[in-house]
């Protein structure tokens, strides 16, 4: 893993592989480690960028950040300043899971022209409404005194299929230990920027580039139907559900969510 000095902070990142560019971008409260298998697969023939965000696995907070918290936008704008520390000027394909398609839609709207293709991964379009808002706040600014611990308690059973829980216990006691690990500011951070996040359902039609919406069979935080009317609202983009998966499709079932990454990209170069 290598480090390089944003404006905001020193950002965690890796960098694998050559060709098309990739950057995935992970979820909450999650870092890059989610996107081990297909960082794997996918350096064999792209150029894999995979941060940790700010306030997440070794990339630190800013000053003040706990407090204010990190909008979707300024994420986006901090992967912008990553791209161009990198000297990578051909545009990306953009893969963001859960918040992660959150920060993908303000890096479309915000900075399309560094944009080659979007992945959106167990995400949503809409925006909080006021309970989802008010909890978010509220756990916010209980993270502080408690400890990452409290939004994993509150996540975890959320996250996987029951399968998951039942056939692969060593990857939820994996991701649970990265969600108890993340930093307290990072987390209060990002649930401030997310609860104040807009809602992007009528920015949707506008995107006109090539999207893949992905989407686990069981996911409970951003259900298949309601990824279906985000394929549906953006001009031909594909549709795709992965069996046996609930939100954490990348490390419940790989090889699949690999297969469909690899069949999109491919198509980009052809």
């Amino acid at each position: 893993m290598k480090t390089i000095r944003l404006s905001k902070t020193d950002l965690a990142y890796v960098d694998a592989g050559q060709g098309t560019p990739v950057l995935l971008v992970h979820g909450f409260p999650l870092d890059h480690t989610m996107w081990d298998a297909q960082i794997a697969a996918l350096a064999a023939t792209s150029r894999v960028i995979a941060p940790d965000l700010r306030g997440f696995g070794k990339t630190p907070p800013a000053p003040g950040d706990a407090e204010r918290g990190i909008s979707m936008e300024a994420f986006a704008d901090d992967l912008v300043e990553l791209l161009d520390a990198l000297a990578i000027r051909e545009p990306v394909v953009f893969v963001g899971l859960s918040m992660g398609g959150y920060i993908g839609w303000q890096f479309a709207r915000k900075h399309g022209g560094k944009l080659r293709a979007l992945v959106a991964c167990d995400t949503r379009a809409i925006a909080d409404n006021d309970e989802a808002r008010a909890g978010r706040i509220k756990t916010a600014e209980k993270v502080a005194e408690a400890g990452s611990v409290i939004v994993a308690d509150a996540m975890e059973p959320k996250l996987f299929a029951q399968s998951t829980f039942d056939k692969k216990p060593e990857i939820v006691g994996a991701i649970r230990k990265v969600m108890e690990s993340t930093p307290p500011a990072g987390v209060a951070a990002a649930l401030r920027g997310m609860a104040a996040r807009p809602d992007v359902t009528n920015f949707l039609p506008s995107i006109n580039v090539p999207t893949l919406v992905l989407v686990g069979e069981h996911d409970a935080i951003s259900p298949a139907a309601e990824m279906k009317t985000i394929a549906d609202a953006i001009p031909g983009a594909e549709y795709v559900v992965i069996p046996r998966a609930g939100h954490m499709t990348t490390v419940e079932e790989p090889v699949a969510v690999n297969e469909a990454l690899s069949q999109f990209i491919d198509k980009l170069r052809s």
